[in-house]
């Protein structure tokens, strides 16, 4: 999916339990063969498939079948901000799927017992820390304008965190209802339940900017807040 990816576990017995080994291989397994279907880096995953509009529906791998579901619904919630149909180069998932993938991969290591779990997809994380007691994670929001410092930095216990900015890989983000590359935001970073919903929202939100932005979110997304944001100066 062109990022890195990094898992990091947490607990007493980290170094000794037969079952971290194999959980954290599966994790990995898991986002490679997301890679292999979704990539639109790769001429022969089923995405780039059906961006040439060779592959009939009856051959959709059911993750596929999933996540062009789930990209319809995302479409509706945000007022069609989120519309990977309506991208340069035909349809692209990349603002769903990596926060999807990320997270259904994470299960791997949320059913060990005793461990907290931190996984970070290119600068979305999906994260859990079990008991009280257990400190949280602390993340680091980069500042798009100054690398060397941060927006904020952010607990985070249960849940996600997702940014979307032209900081890393220039102006990639799309208006869907223009077409252009919107410039009026550099970074918007969102936190939330669930990693997909916070990974479309980021999007959406800084496809669409406005004064307002922290409003819409909420709106359209209970439980989901816009916890950085930077503006282009």
């Amino acid at each position: 999916m062109g990022t890195q990816v990094s898992l990091h576990l947490r607990g007493p017995r980290v170094d000794t339990d037969p079952a971290v080994e194999p959980a954290s291989a599966a994790v990995f397994g898991h986002l490679r063969a997301a890679d292999e279907l979704f990539s639109t880096y790769r001429p022969d995953s089923q995405v780039s498939a059906l961006r040439r509009r060779d592959l009939p529906r009856d051959l959709w791998h059911p993750w596929v079948t999933e996540v062009v579901a789930l990209c319809e619904e995302a479409r509706q919630r945000t007022d069609g901000y989120f519309d990977p149909w309506r991208l340069p180069g035909g349809f692209d998932p990349s603002g769903l799927v990596k926060g999807w993938a990320a997270e259904n991969a994470a299960a791997h290591v949320t059913r060990l017992p005793g461990f907290d779990h931190y996984l970070n997809a290119g600068g979305d994380i999906t994260a859990g820390v079990r008991g009280s007691q257990a400190p949280a994670w602390r993340v680091g929001v980069e500042d798009p304008a100054d690398p060397s410092t941060f927006l904020a930095v952010l607990e985070l216990r249960t849940g996600a965190l997702a940014t979307s900015g032209s900081a890393a890989r220039g102006p990639h983000i799309v208006d869907p209802h223009t077409g252009l590359h919107t410039a009026e935001l550099l970074s918007v970073t969102v936190t939330g339940p669930a990693l997909l919903w916070a990974d479309v929202f980021a999007t959406a939100a800084f496809a669409r900017g406005g004064d307002d932005i922290e409003q819409w979110v909420s709106a359209r997304a209970p439980g989901y807040e816009v916890a950085a944001l930077a503006r282009a100066p």
